[in-house]
């Protein structure tokens, strides 16, 4: 058990607790609340309040200065302390691999914003958006991020999901296309081989809608794996985000026919993040998270403003 540990197995250590998690959204040099303020939205008797706080600077997680009738003022904060004290952890998020630079973008601003905010975050990469929701029913993370076409199926499908946020169009990707293993081909035709990851819904269910009342052989492939199964020629065609620069540059590729697919693919451009409604401390968290800022990192890091660090 750490030192930390046992200072908090007091009666002031557990009350310090509770203090600590005030203290986190308050800036150094600003006035702390004053001790009846604590004592009536805690219910804690005034020295305990007054023994935590003590502890508090005991632990080094903070250093107060008392002004006579302005109040006492925070002077300094040991954020990570303070969290740590609270039993706060960071808020983890998961979202598709990097791959383009405007996933990496996407990546880099939800860091930074809540860097920004003193708020303690982290991502965790993963393939398919079905996979996602199930990481997050699951609890293995606190949030989730897939297009807006994805969201809007998975708080359909799932009870207990709502979407928190969305970060506007071509937040997600810019586009999808059809992309073609030989130069001649212009769209899909009957006899065709064509690539599915149904992991995706987004590519999944565009590539369904396009296909719609042709015969065509759907072959089951993740995402990763359609680029060498084009080069290769064991498919003819393949739905694919058109901001990934490898494939846009080795293969042909063209719009959706489908006014289905059309109408579907500009909702899959959207960033869209996903909760529990349930999750009311990861809510108040994601409250604070500017989507507006979010985009503004993600396109310095598209431009090339900004190194990308996720």
């Amino acid at each position: 058990m750490s030192r930390i540990d046992e200072s908090l197995y007091s009666k002031n250590g557990l009350a310090a607790r509770y203090i600590s998690r005030e203290l986190i959204d308050i800036e150094a040099g600003q006035r702390i609340p004053r001790v009846s303020d604590f004592t009536e939205k805690l219910s804690l008797g005034r020295g305990t309040v007054q023994g935590a706080l003590k502890l508090l600077e005991e632990m080094r997680a903070i250093r107060l200065e008392p002004r006579g009738h302005l109040g006492t003022f925070l002077l300094r904060r040991d954020l990570n302390l303070l969290y740590e004290i609270a039993g706060i952890g960071p808020t983890i998020g998961v979202m598709p691999l990097p791959y383009s630079r405007k996933y990496e973008g996407l990546a880099t601003g939800i860091i930074e914003v809540f860097e920004k905010i003193h708020k303690r975050a982290g991502l965790a990469y993963m393939r398919g958006a079905i996979p996602r929701v199930e990481a997050l029913k699951s609890r293995r993370y606190d949030f989730a991020i897939m297009s807006l076409l994805a969201a809007e199926e998975a708080v359909t499908k799932f009870e207990g999901l709502e979407i928190n946020k969305t970060f506007g169009p071509e937040s997600y990707v810019t586009s999808h296309k059809i992309f073609f293993s030989k130069t001649e081909c212009s769209k899909i035709e009957d006899g065709m081989r064509i690539g599915i990851d149904y992991s995706s819904v987004d590519q999944a269910e565009l590539t369904l809608l396009e296909c719609d009342g042709k015969k065509v052989e759907l072959v089951e492939a993740g995402y990763m794996q359609l680029f060498s199964m084009l080069t290769q020629g064991v498919i003819d065609a393949a739905v694919w985000n058109a901001d990934e620069e490898k494939t846009l540059h080795t293969f042909k590729s063209s719009d959706f026919h489908s006014s289905k697919a059309k109408e579907l693919a500009a909702k899959a451009t959207t960033a869209a993040l996903v909760v529990e409604t349930a999750r009311e401390r990861v809510i108040e968290q994601l409250e604070m998270l500017d989507t507006n800022e979010v985009r503004l990192v993600q396109q310095q890091v598209i431009e090339g403003e900004k190194y990308p660090h996720y």
